[in-house]
């Protein structure tokens, strides 16, 4: 759960009279999760966000589940890709999914949005693998830079604007349940406890509201619904907002504000949970961090068998101790139902060493986990005997 914030103008009671100079009165949207029962936010318009001007043909978007795959530990070898297609849209390559969520790469090749975004399907975590930039927002402005995670709340509209210095390339996490900060982390009142590895100030919301394209005569928007992209062209700007409140927006939190939880003996990954979904997935993050400091520990993880959940790495920065031949920008998953654990050697290589300088995002699912038809160019075939 994010904290209370608020930009702009708002009246001093919800859903009362709220006027415009001209004595016209703004348009209240109340945008809210898990229907009413979830965090909401009340925005203010000064025109209704229902004008539609033009419903245009839909396209197919989404993916296809490559059939007679089977049971097996996967590397992914997407480390060596620069781009996964034209724009950021179009750019997105599903790799991994289920019935609650979608893992996918986005490389975009040209560094422009020409079309506004929804996603009415479900929750976004955007982690910045490269690049940086603003995604401009309903709610406001919100910077993003290299390392940082940037979730947003399902039908959030948003359009980057990417700093067209640098590549931008993106792992999104596409979420049928809201995605929040940690259960345990977070005191009766939602407020995060002292032993999170995170507070609120790591949080980010967006820094003001956005001026972007106020003055254009039509305005197209994507929006993704099922497995197809809805086109619909509205006449005002989406993002005529002149102020909101409440705990629903965008926000980013950056990997390297992780602060991580150590022992004298090894520690398991619920230690390093940075994000939930609530009955679909929790995410995780691995950072530098000091060894366990028991005279005999052993640094590196200890074999696990996954009865309940599928585990998908994506290496991010340095060397990742346990694994041999996985490189930075590569996938690992390894589903419930079989044991995993380090590489040949690499449990007596660990002992005595004092850290590490690895960054790994980690989505652990609880339904499992099926790999896509555009995933297959990227298998290592090799991968499940690496451990002889």
């Amino acid at each position: 759960m994010t904290y209370y914030y608020r930009l702009g103008e708002i009246p001093p009671k919800r859903h009362t009279q709220f006027r415009q100079p001209d004595g016209s009165l703004y348009h209240e949207e109340l945008v809210s999760s898990l229907g009413f029962s979830g965090v909401y936010s009340n925005l203010y318009h000064k025109v209704p966000p229902t004008k539609v001007k033009e419903i245009k043909t839909s396209t197919p978007y989404g993916y296809k589940i490559l059939e007679g795959y089977g049971l097996k530990m996967t590397h992914l070898k997407t480390a060596e890709v620069e781009h996964t297609g034209e724009d950021f849209l179009s750019a997105r390559l599903p790799l991994m999914a289920n019935s609650q969520c979608v893992i996918s790469l986005c490389y975009p090749k040209q560094l422009e949005m020409n079309d506004y975004f929804k996603n009415a399907d479900g929750d976004e975590m955007i982690y910045v693998y490269e690049g940086k930039g603003e995604m401009h927002t309903q709610f406001g402005v919100v910077p993003f830079q290299k390392g940082d995670y940037i979730v947003v709340p399902r039908t959030t509209i948003y359009k980057m604007e990417f700093d067209t210095t640098s590549s931008q390339k993106f792992l999104i996490v596409e979420s049928k349940m809201p995605i929040e900060t940690v259960g345990r982390y977070r005191n009766e009142l939602g407020q995060l406890l002292e032993h999170s590895p995170y507070c609120e100030r790591d949080l980010h919301p967006p820094v003001r509201l956005s001026d972007l394209d106020k003055s254009a005569k039509d305005y197209s928007m994507k929006i993704k619904k099922g497995s197809e992209l809805h086109h619909y062209i509205y006449g005002n700007s989406p993002f005529d907002i002149i102020g909101w409140d409440g705990f629903l927006y965008p926000y980013t939190f950056s990997i390297y504000d992780f602060e991580p939880i150590t022992g004298r003996l090894h520690q398991p990954p619920p230690v390093h949970q940075t994000f939930q979904a609530r009955g679909a997935f929790v995410v995780c993050s691995f950072v530098p961090r000091l060894f366990d400091y028991h005279p005999l520990s052993i640094p590196a993880p200890y074999n696990h068998s996954n009865i309940d959940s599928d585990e998908v790495l994506f290496y991010t920065e340095g060397n990742f101790m346990s694994r041999k031949g996985i490189a930075q920008g590569a996938f690992t998953l390894h589903p419930g139902g079989i044991p995993h654990g380090p590489h040949p050697g690499t449990m007596e290589k660990s002992i005595g060493k004092k850290g590490t300088e690895e960054y790994a995002v980690m989505v652990d699912t609880f339904a499992p986990l099926y790999i896509t038809e555009q995933a297959k160019p990227f298998i290592d075939e090799e991968y499940p005997y690496s451990w002889l």
